[in-house]
Order: structure tokens, then sequence, then C-alpha cells
């Protein structure tokens, strides 16, 4: 778990974070008109919204105790529903989600799950976590539909980017998982080289860290890369995941009453958004999320973009931190706690 300087400092962090966009989207609005809009909207789609949100959450555990029960390891699917609230909201409070793992391994290690297990599942999770948001980038850019290359255009840069680092966040990770004893040694000469570089000290530590990390989980990745079914599974099961959470923009359409605009025209320009800001180093993409949105959205939304923008976030982000947040003190109460009193 994260010292508590860290922990300051992310909280800090955040706060600025949140504190800068809720100006930059505010200042200077009619918020008694931003107020109408949302209070003529129809709640019935929201409620249905925060359903999809908590079946996203929980897709995630579906993922990890079928992985879990593939490689032999009991774990109980209650805990691994704990285990995925409490990564989504590590996860929404640190920048680029990179808090999330770390959270979970340390809730899985309490369940006696050996590290070497939770961190290669944990991988396979990531990986096709983002290999979705590649997917569909790739597919948009080259296929280059019309409808939706108008409405990116505004915004293509960042899509660009935000692919190209997904690309090679996927790309190291499956390195990691289907060929360790490549990226052993590619990590060794790394080190190696920022050695000579005078980049690094303690390089004989490092080096040894790298072998023994190698070490651990390497069975572990022999098994999955022998068994890519199950990691497909995880794949089709993520798609269904991450769609969920792009139709929330879809219902909050709906639910101002508008229409015109296709069902898959809103999802696939939502999931181009994830695209761009999911590795960004921002809590939940805070604040280039909603600018970006704003600048998408406007030709569909019109004058409502933004009473749209604050809907959609609030129940895709905020809904997704608040549940979570509430989950992960379940979580710390009750997981581990049988085997503490035994």
């Amino acid at each position: 778990m994260m010292s508590k300087k860290k922990s300051i400092l992310n909280g800090l962090f955040l706060a600025a974070v949140f504190s800068i966009t809720i100006y930059c989207v505010f200042g200077g609005q009619d918020m008694g008109e931003l107020l109408s809009y949302i209070k003529n909207a129809d709640i019935r789609y929201w409620l249905l919204a925060i359903v999809c949100v908590v079946f996203f959450i929980g897709s995630e555990s579906v993922i990890i105790y079928y992985m879990m029960h593939t490689i032999k390891q009991k774990v109980r699917l209650l805990h691994c529903f704990l285990y995925s609230f409490v990564g989504f909201f590590f996860s929404c409070i640190t920048p680029s989600a990179t808090g999330g793992q770390p959270a979970q391994i340390y809730y899985m290690k309490k369940d006696k799950i050996p590290i070497p297990v939770s961190t290669l599942v944990l991988m396979i999770v990531t990986i096709t976590y983002k290999l979705v948001l590649v997917v569909i980038g790739i597919a948009v850019f080259l296929i280059r539909p019309a409808e939706i290359m108008k409405y990116l255009q505004p915004v293509a840069g960042w899509c660009y980017l935000g692919l190209a680092l997904n690309v090679f966040c996927v790309s190291f990770m499956m390195l990691l998982v289907f060929h360790p004893t490549m990226a052993r040694e590619i990590l060794i000469a790394l080190i190696r080289g920022l050695g000579k570089l005078h980049l690094v000290k303690r390089q004989d530590y490092y080096l040894e860290k790298v072998r023994r990390a190698m070490e651990q989980y390497q069975d572990v990745a022999a098994y999955f890369a022998a068994h890519k079914l199950v990691v497909w599974n995880a794949f089709v099961i993520t798609l269904f995941q991450r769609l969920l959470l792009f139709f929330v923009t879809y219902l909050v359409y709906r639910s101002f009453g508008m229409q015109g605009h296709g069902m898959v025209t809103i999802v696939v320009l939502q999931g181009m958004i994830s695209v761009a800001v999911d590795m960004l180093p921002l809590p939940g993409g805070m604040g280039i999320s909603e600018r970006l949105f704003l600048s998408m959205f406007l030709p569909i939304f019109g004058s409502i973009t933004l009473p749209a923008m604050v809907v959609s976030r609030g129940l895709s982000y905020y809904t997704e931190l608040i549940i979570s947040a509430l989950l992960t003190i379940v979580a710390h109460l009750t997981i581990g706690r049988e085997r503490k009193e035994k």
C-alpha cells in the first residue's frame, strides 16, 4: 500500500486537478440554466446507467475469478468483486490509474494468493483492458467512418497520442507475459546501459531484482502462453465490460429526450475519449476527459452539451468512484479478517 507521504501527495494532486477542472468547466456558466436542464432529464435512464457502471466494475471480478480457477487457485467470487472495487477506487484517484493493481495485490495477499500469481492475472486483466481501446482506436483510424471522423476532427491529435501510448504499453506487457525470457534480457540490457551512462546507481541491486521478479511468475506466464483461449475469453468479457461504460453516454443522450444520432456513433465516440485519456497522468482522466467531451459532442448535444457532460461524467466516473470507495471500506474490514481471527 502507498506510504502516508505518497497518499498525501496523491490527495493534494487529485484536489488540485479537480479544482482546476471545476474552474475551467463551470467558469462563466449560467448555473441556474445548467441545473434546469439537468432537472428536466429523465432519471430512469440514469438509474439504468448506474446499473451499467456496477456491471462494468463487476465484470472484472468475473475475469479474475475465471483466470484464478484456470490455474487452480482457490478464491471466493465475493472477494473477487471486492478486489475489483478496490482496484477501480485506487485507479480513479491516482495518476494514470497506477494505484489500482498494487492495492488489489495487497488485498489478494491478505487472502494468501501468491504475489506472482496475482501479478500475472492482473497483468492480463490490464492487457485485455487496454487492448480493447487499441482495437477500437485502430479500427476507427483504419476504416475512417465519415460520421465518426467529422466529430473526431477537433481532438484527433489527442486520440493519436493516446492510441500510440496504449499500443506501446500493451506491447510491453504482452512481451512480459508471453515472452518472459526475452523481456528479462531486454530489462537487464536496459539497466546495464543506463548504468554505463551513470543514470542508474546500485546496478547489481536492480539486476537481481529483475531476475527474481521474472523467476517468480515465469511458470504462470508459461501457462497463459500455452492457454491463449483463456486470454481470448478474458478479452471478450473485457470488450463487453468496456462497451457497458461507453453506453452510459448514450443513456445520458436519451435522458435529455434527444434522438437522431445512433447508439453506435455515441458509444464509439465515447470510446475514443477513453483511447485519448487512458494513459495520461491524470486521475481518471480528469480535466482532459471533460474538455474532449465538450469539443467532440458539441455538434450532437448542441446547447445542452455542458449539462450532458456533467451527467455523463457524474455517472461514469464519480458514481464509480463513490461506489468503489464504499466497497473498498468493506474490503478493508472483511478481507483477511477470518484468517486473522483463526
